[in-house]
């Protein structure tokens, strides 16, 4: 069998196994696939042992995907763009390579699985972390009239704004400028869902018939989700499908093959 895993800190409650174990037993591939609880002061040692075990591939969550980037012997152009790395691959002369498989899995979750038409609209990017970044490039290629990046901290928004302005309209911002602007899709990205927040926006943003999604999932509607169904979102989802999306994107990396998703999916939900 083939040995992937996950690595994270902390690292039970991730669904990646099953996953991945829906993905083997459904194209056939002898993938093996665990949890690695990683070592907060040595990220890069964790990673030398699964490889030196025979390990040929890992996914990267909180609070890693930095590390990994640095730790990377090269990097994807979507993964430099992110300075963050989700996937590592163990290529053939034992060099290990870093992709971003999380702007992907978004993509495909609202287009492929939702139907959302990114190509002329108005989207507003709520955070300026990793989570963001990871995502920019990818929502940008699909050519989105702009993206307006707002977070609490200004200074961060217009950061990040400015390193992806290459690749289309992206503007940054803090919360308290988006009144008076309005937006097609609205995706959060930061942190405050966990704590069962929501980022303070003002209610008019949301355009008639816009779209509210949470890049956080949980088994019941998100704080963000919640707040999507009170402005009269035409839809409001979670980011369970981003996390199947980028799992599938990882697996298609290191086998050559793209699973099915929507079983997965499905299992998950129920």
């Amino acid at each position: 069998m083939d040995k992937y895993a996950v690595i994270g800190n902390p690292i039970e409650h991730s669904k990646s196994p099953e996953i991945h174990r829906a993905f083997a037993e459904q194209t056939g591939e002898p993938v093996e696939y665990g949890r690695i609880l990683g070592n907060m002061d040595d990220f890069p040692a964790d990673v030398r042992r699964f490889v030196a075990e025979g390990g040929l591939g890992l996914n990267v969550t909180v609070p890693f995907k930095e590390e990994a980037w640095r730790l990377a012997d090269e990097l994807s152009p979507r993964a430099h763009t992110a300075g963050a790395v989700n996937t590592l691959s163990l290529l053939e002369n034992n060099q290990i390579q870093g992709d971003n498989t999380d702007g992907a899995g978004l993509v495909r979750d609202l287009t492929v699985n939702h139907g959302f038409r990114l190509e002329g609209k108005r989207l507003l990017m709520l955070g300026a972390g990793g989570a963001v970044r990871g995502v920019i490039r990818p929502l940008l290629e699909q050519r989105p009239k702009r993206i307006i990046v707002a977070n609490r901290t200004a200074s961060k928004a217009y950061s990040l704004a400015n390193g992806a302005a290459a690749y289309g309209q992206v503007a940054g911002c803090g919360l308290d400028e988006l009144e008076g602007m309005q937006f097609d899709l609205i995706i959060n990205g930061t942190a405050a869902g966990l704590a069962g927040e929501v980022p303070l926006i003002p209610d008019t943003v949301l355009a008639k018939g816009g779209w509210c999604y949470d890049m956080l999932y949980g088994n019941q509607a998100t704080a963000f989700q919640a707040w999507g169904y009170q402005q009269r979102a035409a839809r409001s989802l979670d980011g369970l499908g981003m996390l199947v999306e980028q799992a599938a994107e990882s697996f298609r990396l290191w086998r050559g093959i793209l699973p099915e998703t929507a079983p997965v999916i499905a299992m998950l939900r129920h």
